[in-house]
């Protein structure tokens, strides 16, 4: 099923683009929040498995994907991001979602289950938690203020075999479509980013205390997702997190890192029986 592709404006007129897979309204919609330069485009093989009876909604945040970008590094920021979803969410007349979020989406699902408490009946966290680890966090940095401007398709994909931590990815087509989601031709003819990689600048410094924004899900369903070997999610941050919330679920993918695509046959299984339960 294909997405429908809305371009909606934002609340300062920059165009956000947002895809949609509607296949009825008899269970409850989705809202997919991407990491932080991904796009929704990374939770299509992920709709089609979940996607009986709802509808489906990923978002590309300003100066990602096919949304606009800014003169002000500051527009890429997690507040007006998480106002960008927020009045995307009232244009599309979501209510009560099922959110997941990966890396820095699942940050943003805390953050709008403390804005905005009604929207959110359930969600996934794909390995993130109110905690970054700081290797990893180091590596997010460097890698997308990173442009390698490559000479091909097949040099991007040579590019992330090389520098990506252990994904799920084992084919080359499985690769070669992470290529296209990652790196897109310029006017130069030779691929580039596709997210504007001054976001890199908003990482230095030290990030505040997120606990907080965890307990704003205290009242929601929760599933935790972990990729085995991620320096993102560590292991003593699933402890704190199962502390503070016995009944989360928690599925960890043996030899992931960060971040699993979702697809993988634990997750899977994982995820439906989450959303049977949580409608």
């Amino acid at each position: 099923m294909d997405a429908l592709i809305h371009s909606l404006s934002a609340w300062d007129g920059l165009p956000l683009c947002v895809r949609e897979w509607h296949a009825g309204t008899t269970r409850r919609p989705i809202l997919c929040l991407p990491g932080l330069v991904r796009t929704g485009a990374d939770f299509e093989a992920l709709a089609e498995r979940i996607g009986e009876g709802r509808r489906v909604v990923a978002v590309d945040y300003a100066g990602r994907g096919g949304s606009g970008r800014s003169r002000d590094i500051r527009r890429y920021a997690p507040e007006p991001c998480a106002r960008d979803v927020m009045d995307i969410c009232a244009a599309l007349h979501l209510h009560r979602v099922v959110v997941i979020g990966t890396s820095f989406g699942g940050l943003l699902a805390m953050g709008l289950a403390a804005a905005r408490p009604g929207l959110i009946a359930a969600a996934v966290l794909n390995d993130i938690g109110p905690r970054v680890g700081t290797e990893g966090g180091d590596f997010v940095r460097g890698f997308i203020g990173l442009d390698p401007a490559l000479e091909s398709l097949d040099a991007c994909v040579a590019f992330l075999r090389q520098n990506l931590p252990p994904l799920s990815l084992s084919t080359d087509r499985e690769w070669r479509r992470m290529a296209e989601l990652t790196y897109a031709p310029g006017p130069d003819q030779r691929y580039h980013p596709v997210w504007d990689i001054r976001i890199a600048g908003l990482l230095a410094g030290r990030m505040p205390d997120l606990w907080p924004l965890f307990g704003a899900l205290a009242d929601v369903p929760l599933l935790l997702v972990r990729g085995g070997v991620s320096n993102i999610l560590l292991p003593e941050t699933v402890d704190r997190m199962q502390a503070a919330r016995p009944d989360m679920a928690l599925v960890t993918l043996p030899g992931i890192g960060h971040a699993p695509t979702l697809t993988e046959a634990l997750a899977a299984a994982a995820l439906t029986t989450f959303l049977v339960r949580t409608g």
